[in-house]
């Protein structure tokens, strides 16, 4: 290594954190302001302006002094940006911070502190509560159902006192931190999904590959959500939560879990937008349904690259799901102990 590549890597910080910014506005700007309170400071931010129509964003960004800003040419999605966060970050640990999150002062003081209890572990996901009422979780990472529908675990239930730090099925992508190396090794995000459930994809290829994620649940943010995207109901968010859900299921799903996981999955998708609330959804859900057999050939190329890679049983993936429709309908946490047995665990 020469000298000023030495130097260079004496230099870079211990955490990248990358905020992906669409037509965000008044949200960026709270966004960066927390971030630019935080009592850990070994950190660079990132700022993505994914061609937003509004070009207020990198106005924003570029009021907070040291954050470094990369105006895209044109929209690359939540994943295509990821996957530019990660090549331009200099940090060992990659941050994604939604810019509808904020963050509390001690949050990645908090996600420092889990990384150092948990030496052999490369992913971390925060406790995310609802902005506006802070006594409503958003979500203790992200659960996967034997029915191939994920959700974020505790989503809209009241937070309770006491939550244990423990393994979840996957990372939210608006507050998770993961080992940069790591992503890069697991092909980071697909940007085939372009946004909604890539963290999800990401996460089951971690499960795929034996990489646990730890919910740390000091590590607290406030979240909004699809602030930039209408909310959770409109159209595009549905489309693309919807395409996407199958994309995971066809790509993700071992073998011999397939022919499970597939037929509850296309009956719990009938039964949802069979409810009254959301049949003025179901033309969408149709829609996205025929879209994703037209992105078939695509999944299944990816597919069989990731299930080549699989290092742990289909068992052991059953288990990390969880199978009691209970959990699903309530959107139950499922946070199980950190394994035992791992080389440098306290």
């Amino acid at each position: 290594m020469d000298e000023r590549a030495q130097e260079d890597k004496a230099k870079a910080p211990l955490i990248t954190v990358c905020v992906i910014a669409w037509n965000s506005g008044p949200t960026l700007r709270t966004c960066l302001e927390h971030l630019a309170a935080q009592s850990f400071t070994d950190f660079e931010t990132l700022v993505i302006d994914n061609q937003s129509p509004d070009p207020g964003d990198a106005v924003i960004a570029r009021t907070f002094p040291g954050m470094r800003l990369i105006e895209n040419a044109e929209n690359l999605g939540f994943s295509g940006a990821g996957n530019q966060a990660a090549r331009e970050g200099r940090g060992r640990w990659l941050v994604f911070l939604n810019p509808d999150a904020f963050a509390a002062p001690d949050w990645l003081a908090e996600l420092v502190v889990a990384s150092q209890r948990h030496p052999t572990v490369r992913s971390f996901t925060s406790r995310q509560l609802m902005d506006e009422d802070p006594a409503l979780l958003d979500g203790l990472g992200d659960v996967m159902s034997g029915y191939g529908i994920p959700y974020r675990g505790g989503y809209l239930s009241k937070c309770p006192d006491q939550i244990p730090e423990g393994e979840v099925f996957s990372p939210c992508g608006a507050a998770m931190m993961i080992d940069r190396a790591l992503f890069l090794e697991q092909g980071g995000f697909d940007e085939f999904f372009f946004c909604y459930s890539e963290d999800v994809d990401l996460g089951y290829r971690l499960q795929l590959a034996g990489e646990p994620t730890i919910l740390a649940p000091k590590a607290v943010i406030r979240h909004v959500g699809s602030a930039s995207t209408g909310g959770r109901k409109s159209e595009f968010a549905v489309f693309h939560g919807t395409r996407n859900r199958f994309y995971g299921v066809y790509k993700d799903t071992p073998w011999p879990l397939l022919p499970i996981v597939v037929p509850l999955h296309l009956l719990a998708v009938a039964y949802i937008s069979s409810r009254r609330e959301n049949w003025p959804h179901a033309h969408i859900v149709w829609r996205a349904f025929k879209a994703s057999l037209k992105g078939l050939p695509t999944i299944l190329k990816s597919r069989r690259e990731v299930q080549a890679r699989r290092r742990v049983s289909a068992w052991a993936i059953a288990r990390a799901m969880t199978w009691n429709p209970r959990d699903l309908t309530g959107r139950r946490p499922v946070i199980r102990r950190v394994r035992p047995n791992r080389p440098g665990e306290p």
